[in-house]
């Protein structure tokens, strides 16, 4: 589906509040093209139109005006079959009035009293249309708001559930796609991006159809008064279309750049402030404005290509347009009188000339909403392209807490579908039993543990957890009795305790209150003002090391998982913080099956069971005693942190 098709269904969602908004612009339009017509009515009618035969009544009576004595009308006022008397003509040069009393009289100059006279009978008639005019601009404008009031509604509805519908296809992305994509260019997309289309909706869109409208009901009146010149009016809209045409084959590609490095900028700039300790720490600076520098240089210099396009096809083109129609209606205007083929009167000249200025005004703010249109297109298509992304389906439901044996058999898996990073790996956990894994930086480690979670799939083999093979079940399921505590624990804005309970209604406070006490609250928390409603900033930046990892313990405390998984819970903590964080570990592991991912060899001799990873193979298993015994990897390891001293 295209992506003009995919904007509109959208906008269709609120279609109700938006077919009321098009009716209230088509009276407002019908209102507002009026006016034009009531003008040339009070000119040739009331203004002009005294230009004509006179005739002499009886008396005086209503329309009539006194003249040397006598009284007049106009002949247009006369009755079917009333009586007229002798004529009067008017007749005027520019602005001067005459009047003869016979056919070759010569005709007599009016005096501005005698031409009021005249004017008498017409003034409650130009009143009525004048306060008509009044009337109609008036409703127009009501019209006009009710309908931009109510497009604007549609247009952020619009816009809040797109970002909706956003945000929930963040949760179904799977892992890998936030390991292909920097975090700054998915923001980028969730607020740049929509935030274009929300000017799309709530400015252009409302503008476009109003000024279609516009035009439509504009070529109509002008066809009601010249047919003629309004079919030569008609070669603007082959000229705008050829002129949308043009604009859009060139800009697109400037906005898709435009697009693009600004998503650039934006992951360069979250990728800074991720980064502020080690640029200051090893003197970056300058190296990271730099490159910032150039990527803003770049921004503005396709900023000022779509400025020059935008220039020199946008007012100033209209400008030209605006004045090779007005010649032509000056030239149809010539051609009539010279030619005699009936005049154009003053009425009709001043409604037509009325109407041409209206028509531009909707192709001024056509033209001008071309940039907002095309960046809105490229914005869109990046968005559904993020929307279009296979997702994994939230299902509702759950499952019973499971007991925890845990399986792998011959697990084959690759992050990039080809380079196996796991190779036939293969052990068997019991409900309770703590497992250590261990091994060299790359060696698999952690792509257990993913594949444990179903953040990712095996490629080949079975992973089972109570002989259910996970990839059968749904993936927020098998996390749902499932804890994981990081090396280095994330910790949202807000306070301990929400920080514990992640803000799940399942989680009482006294849960809450408990989990910390028994991880060892007392020992590293006492000096924080507030207890456990202290508040926690973004990262957790204002606490220590220590005091993230026992806040991460309690969590899965809380939430008394059925497996939990471990990892490097002790790599970046001091050793008396470590003391703390051992004795958590213990109060933690107690009825659970336990995953430990460790380097500190020293935490797991304890383990049930000890797997020694090189290169996504099990080369050693075991217990501490027994892969000591062995003398192997894992010996040599031990050896290596303990300082050759023996086990």
């Amino acid at each position: 589906m295209s992506v003009s098709k995919r904007l509109l269904r959208y906008g269709l969602l609120y279609k109700k509040t938006i077919s009321i908004a098009f009716a209230l612009l088509l009276v407002a339009t019908l209102a507002d093209l009026t006016g034009p017509m009531i003008a040339k009515t009070l000119i040739n009618q009331h203004i002009v139109g005294i230009a004509t035969t006179w005739y002499q009544t009886s008396g005086q009576e209503a329309d009539a005006v006194n003249y040397q004595g006598h009284w007049y009308k106009r002949g247009t006022y006369f009755l079917p079959g009333e009586h007229k008397g002798s004529a009067l003509q008017l007749s005027h040069q520019g602005t001067t009035f005459y009047v003869s009393t016979a056919i070759k009289a010569k005709p007599t100059k009016l005096t501005p009293s005698q031409l009021f006279r005249f004017y008498q009978p017409e003034v409650p008639k130009m009143l009525e249309l004048a306060a008509l005019y009044f009337a109609l601009i008036v409703i127009s404008a009501l019209f006009t708001y009710g309908q931009k009031f109510l497009l604007q509604i549609s247009a952020n509805n619009v816009l809040q559930r797109m970002r909706i519908d956003v945000f929930s296809q963040m949760a179904r992305l799977p892992i890998r796609y936030f390991d292909q994509i920097p975090a700054g260019k998915i923001v980028s997309r969730i607020t740049n991006d929509t935030e274009a289309i929300r000017e799309f909706y709530v400015t252009i869109a409302s503008n476009i159809i109003a000024s279609a409208v516009n035009m439509i009901g504009i070529y109509i009146a002008l066809f009601l008064l010249l047919p003629g010149l309004a079919a030569i009016c008609l070669f603007l809209l082959p000229i705008l279309a050829i002129w949308i045409y043009l604009y859009r084959r060139f800009a697109v590609t400037v906005n898709h750049k435009i697009r693009q490095l600004l998503s650039e900028i934006n992951a360069t700039i979250n990728e800074t402030l991720q980064g502020i300790p080690i640029i200051r720490a090893f003197h970056q600076q300058e190296r990271m404005q730099k490159e910032f520098e150039e990527q803003n240089d770049q921004f503005f210099k396709a900023q000022i290509r779509l400025l020059g396009m935008n220039a020199a096809s946008g007012w100033n083109l209209v400008g030209v347009l605006r004045g090779i129609f007005f010649i032509a209606l000056i030239t149809y205007f010539a051609y009539s009188f010279f030619h005699l083929q009936g005049a154009i009167s003053f009425g009709v000249l001043y409604a037509f000339v009325d109407y041409l200025n209206r028509l531009f005004q909707p192709v001024v703010q056509l033209v001008n909403q071309l940039s907002g249109i095309e960046q809105a297109r490229v914005s869109a298509t990046r968005v559904f392209e993020l929307l279009d992304e296979e997702g994994i389906d939230l299902i509702d439901g759950s499952m019973p807490r499971y007991r925890g044996d845990v399986h792998f058999e011959d697990v084959h898996f690759a992050y990039d579908g080809k380079q196996d990073v796991l190779k036939g790996i293969s052990f068997d956990v019991q409900q309770g039993q703590t497992v250590a894994l261990v091994g060299h930086t790359g060696s698999g480690k952690s792509s257990v543990m993913n594949l444990l979670f179903r953040f990712y799939d095996p490629r080949t083999g079975r992973i089972t957890i109570d002989g259910q093979d996970i990839v059968a079940l749904p993936r927020q399921h098998v996390r749902q009795h499932m804890g994981i505590v990081l090396q280095d624990p994330f910790l949202f804005t807000g306070t301990i305790a929400s920080n514990v309970s992640l803000d799940d209604p399942r989680i009482s406070r006294e849960r809450i209150e408990r989990a910390l006490q028994e991880v060892g609250w007392e020992r590293l928390f006492s000096s924080l003002e507030g207890g456990i409603d202290a508040p926690v900033l973004e990262k957790g930046s204002t606490l220590s090391a220590g005091q993230r990892q026992l806040i991460s313990f309690a969590r899965a405390l809380a939430f008394d998982p059925a497996i939990l998984v471990l990892d490097e819970a002790t790599a970046n903590i001091d050793t008396e913080t470590e003391v703390a964080i051992q004795e958590a570990l213990d109060v933690v592991k107690k009825g659970r099956t336990t995953f430990i991912i460790a380097h500190r060899l020293s935490t797991i001799r304890s383990a049930d069971l000890i797997l020694v990873l090189d290169r996504g193979v099990i080369v050693e298993r075991g217990t501490h005693d027994e892969l000591m015994a062995l003398g192997g990897r894992y010996f040599a390891m031990y050896q290596l942190q303990s300082g050759g001293l023996s086990a």
